[in-house]
């Protein structure tokens, strides 16, 4: 689409799920919204997996801002339903498999090199993996289809903020453009637009290690339950490929995300020591460097074939210093990025948009905004920090696989939690993402991260392990951490009604929630 007017109330800066969610629910609120892109849709993108909470967090939006062929998104069933030519996965759940470099996936007895968590029941109700290019191509569709003036292949060439008039100039077909705007939100990820035009500082993180990536999509990846990796003794709690599929190794983690059309996103993250130990620079030599020393791993893709060259991020995390300023506002996924691990990056976006979509909303061109602002800055950078305490525990103890699947189960029973009060209709319960406000649980989870990144004796270990489960239980709503399930967690409606004292509610809550979601088949 062409210009086709000079003045708009907000200018959103990047027309990925976030930046486009943001314009529509700006537009449905009453405000002229321009969304701008430079590149064209369809195109590939990074950042695939959803989770509950996100998928809650996306029907909410869509509830709120009237978008119901938005809200189709939020389960696999309705999706497949009423968007079945728009490609995505089927997410049942969290898969790690832990890993020893030249060795086979062991499949221990006791499950001690294994952590399945599920996230629903049945494949109706279920998450699901995000094929990028589809999924956001919707979403602009969407979003011009409510009114939202969209300008692809939009090269920007400056922006200036002040009191009398913001402006945004660029070109488009050769043709320059100039836009003048009440507000400016980036949604063009990390060390985006915003950042370079207004030379921006970039912070760091106080623990995370320097991380790179190598990834890329594929066909013919073979699935783990037709490789038998388990005994067909007893039954996973759900199809373990229908997953967010981790192979954790000491220093690294692999991922794989199967879709319906044929392709499996796939890549690694890792420690730079790792990175340079396995040359991710290669690229494509690098990965088959790597799957040699994964005996498991090189069996599943021992017929895979990349559908696109690999991609190779010799950087992964980035922290903006400043995330708002006059006339403008990062969106948590331009503010920062810590790491593809349990998928975190989806709620912390989203919960950018619900924030920052409710201040245009309401408080743009008043004397609310800059508080509104304030807040909203403040909230960001604190779970920004949060989620990356937890993700540099995780990478500290990845040769530690006890200790890695007790440090993941408080981000679980942090998610569940906020994901149960949140459909008990008390959202004021779960404010923040791994409720990092929270006074209790916030503290605490900082504790056990500070702890798990220092090395430890087995006593300090043993105490940890302790602690960990004493900080998880008062928001064990879904029977986390029970020994007799033996790192399998199902999704189960006994454990929510079993919660429901935990909950503050009583028994009946509980079973009109499982009944609202879909959570037995009808």
């Amino acid at each position: 689409m062409a210009v086709v007017r000079t003045s708009y109330d907000l200018a959103v800066i990047g027309s990925g799920f976030g930046g486009t969610l943001l314009a529509m629910c700006a537009q449905r609120a009453g405000r002229s919204v321009v969304l701008l892109e430079r590149a064209a849709h369809p195109r590939f993108a990074m950042g695939e997996s959803s989770t509950p909470l996100a998928n809650l967090l996306l029907e909410e939006l869509a509830q709120r801002y009237g978008l119901p062929r938005v809200a189709a998104l939020a389960k696999w069933g309705t999706w497949q339903r009423e968007h079945p030519k728009v490609a995505c996965g089927l997410k049942r759940g969290f898969t790690f498999l832990h890993h020893t470099l030249d060795k086979p996936f062991a499949a221990d007895a006791e499950r001690r090199d294994q952590l399945l968590v599920a996230a629903s029941p049945r494949d109706d109700v279920a998450d699901t993996h995000w094929y990028r290019a589809d999924f956001d191509h919707l979403l602009v569709r969407e979003a011009q289809a409510q009114g939202v003036d969209v300008l692809e292949q939009a090269k920007l060439t400056g922006v200036r903020f002040d009191d009398a008039q913001n402006t945004i100039s660029g070109e488009q077909d050769g043709k320059k453009f100039f836009l003048r705007v009440g507000f400016v939100v980036d949604a063009s990820g990390p060390g985006g637009f915003l950042h370079r035009a207004l030379n921006l500082p970039t912070g760091t993180f106080r623990h995370l290690p320097q991380t790179q990536a190598l990834y890329s999509h594929f066909t013919g990846v073979r699935r783990l339950d037709e490789m038998k990796i388990f005994p067909a003794s007893e039954p996973p709690p759900y199809p373990v490929d229908d997953a967010a599929v981790h192979h954790v190794f000491d220093g690294g983690w692999i991922w794989v995300l199967r879709f319906n059309n044929g392709i499996t996103s796939a890549g690694v993250a890792a420690t730079d020591r790792v990175a340079k130990q396995f040359a991710f620079s290669d690229v494509a030599v690098a990965w088959e460097r790597l799957l040699k020393k994964l005996p498991t791993v090189r069996a599943q893709f021992a017929d895979a074939k990349p559908t696109m060259p690999f991609v190779y991020a010799p950087r992964l995390n980035f922290r903006s210093g400043i995330i708002h300023g006059g006339g403008w506002a990062l969106l948590p996924s331009a503010a920062g990025f810590v790491d593809p691990l349990l998928s975190t990056g989806f709620p912390l976006t989203l919960m950018g948009v619900a924030r920052l979509a409710q201040i245009i909303g309401e408080d743009l061109g008043t004397p609310r905004l800059a508080a509104g602002l304030d807040e909203y800055a403040r909230q960001t950078a604190a779970e920004l920090y949060t989620t990356e305490h937890l993700v540099a525990a995780l990478y500290a103890n990845m040769r530690d696989f006890e200790v890695f699947a007790a440090l993941s189960l408080l981000y679980f029973a942090a998610a569940s939690f906020s994901e149960t009060v949140r459909r008990l209709g008390q959202p004021e319960r779960a404010r923040s993402f791994l409720l990092a406000d929270d006074p209790k649980f916030g503290p605490r989870l900082h504790a056990c991260c500070a702890r798990a990144l220092r090395p430890m004796k087995e006593p300090e270990r043993a105490a940890l392990l302790r602690d960990i489960a004493q900080t998880l239980e008062p928001l064990n709503v879904t029977g986390l951490a029970r020994s007799e399930r033996r790192n399998w967690y199902p999704a189960s409606a006994e454990d929510l009604l079993a919660a429901a004292p935990k909950l503050g509610v009583e028994r009946a809550a509980i079973e009109a929630l499982l009944l609202r979601c879909g959570f037995a088949a009808a």
